[in-house]
């Protein structure tokens, strides 16, 4: 794969429907994974059980990218070929997560601020180095009494701007995740309201700061009701109003919009897709990078069995493909039989 310019790479993780597979879980949120399994979380199981889903035979042509945590960008498969090359092989990029946490945001304890921008720039060139082609850095936002404040998303905003400008001068793609989740009983205004928020600063302060639209990715949350609402939006609702949204307040120069699953289950986060690119009607890609909405299917099939590897892949693969043919307005429920 001959791509040579951030623009070039950003497009290729979004080109034909692929998407992204977020495999970027820290040890801590892997080990839960797992203990949900009954599986013991060490550095060989996360290598065998990543290992699995990379050898996928639904990566190749449904997958654009993977999103790595450090410990894996640096692993070999069992055999001695490094995962970064596995990737590669499938015709994907391999990306890395390099936010380091969350801290409480000062003055505003119930609310954080991501961490990591000190080093950045080395990190960045040695990850560079390892085969990395991409980065993502995630910010959180709470939605409830009195949030999100004003100094929330000011500097969350102006953190992933300043992360996008340090990542390109380093050669690779910046994935900006400004994630308002979806836990509380907010309603689906409320959540429309404070994305709005978000992307209008995040898009403000990535012009301030000269940040190449042409070569970032944004990948936002969809504007959904609230996990505890009483009101739960339909797939239509969610579909039009998180259209309406990033209309409003994504430029047309950005290449593609990758969403976060954020708590939906693996169907709905692709029926939702699948409904926003029916109606289309936008000139960015509209695709995905899932953690969970992917993976999960896999993890319970693998249940840490070698001789539940097939069944596991097989598993993957399929929400991969499925989550492609939502990325082109082709997926319906019928194919999930």
């Amino acid at each position: 794969m001959s791509l040579d310019t951030l623009e070039e790479i950003a497009n290729y993780i979004v080109s034909d429907g692929k998407g992204i597979l977020a495999a970027d879980e820290s040890n801590p949120t892997c080990g839960k994974r797992f203990d949900s399994i009954g599986v013991e979380s060490t550095e060989t199981s996360r290598r065998d059980y990543r290992e699995m889903l990379f050898r996928s035979e639904g990566m190749k042509g449904n997958i654009g990218g993977v999103i790595l945590f450090d410990e894996t960008l640096r692993q070999s498969s069992e055999d001695g070929v490094s995962l970064v090359n596995l990737i590669l092989d499938q015709g994907a990029l391999p990306g890395i997560k390099v936010d380091q946490g969350l801290q409480p945001l000062d003055g505003h304890p119930e609310e954080t601020l991501t961490q990591g921008l000190e080093g950045l720039g080395h990190r960045c060139d040695e990850y560079f180095g390892l085969g990395a082609k991409f980065t993502k850095w995630r910010a959180v936002i709470k939605i409830g009494d009195g949030m999100p404040s004003d100094q929330s998303i000011e500097e969350n905003m102006q953190a992933l701007a300043d992360y996008a400008k340090v990542v390109q001068q380093s050669n690779m793609v910046p994935v900006v995740e400004p994630e308002v989740l979806m836990e509380g009983d907010h309603t689906i205004d409320q959540c429309m309201d404070a994305s709005k928020r978000c992307l209008n600063a995040l898009f403000n302060s990535l012009e301030k700061n000269q940040v190449n639209l042409a070569g970032t990715i944004l990948k936002p949350n969809m504007v959904t009701s609230g996990s505890l609402s009483a009101n739960q939006a339909s797939i239509d609702e969610v579909a039009e109003k998180t259209l309406e949204c990033l209309k409003s307040e994504v430029p047309s120069d950005l290449p593609g919009i990758t969403f976060l699953s954020g708590g939906q289950s693996d169907l709905s986060s692709t029926a939702h897709l699948d409904a926003m690119n029916k109606i289309g009607g936008f000139d960015w890609k509209l695709s995905f990078s899932y953690g969970r909405a992917l993976q999960q299917p896999a993890l319970k099939a693998w249940l840490g069995k070698e001789e539940n590897k097939p069944a596991a892949q097989a598993a993957l693969s399929h929400r991969a493909l499925m989550n492609k043919l939502a990325a082109r307005g082709e997926w319906s429920e019928s194919l999930e039989k």
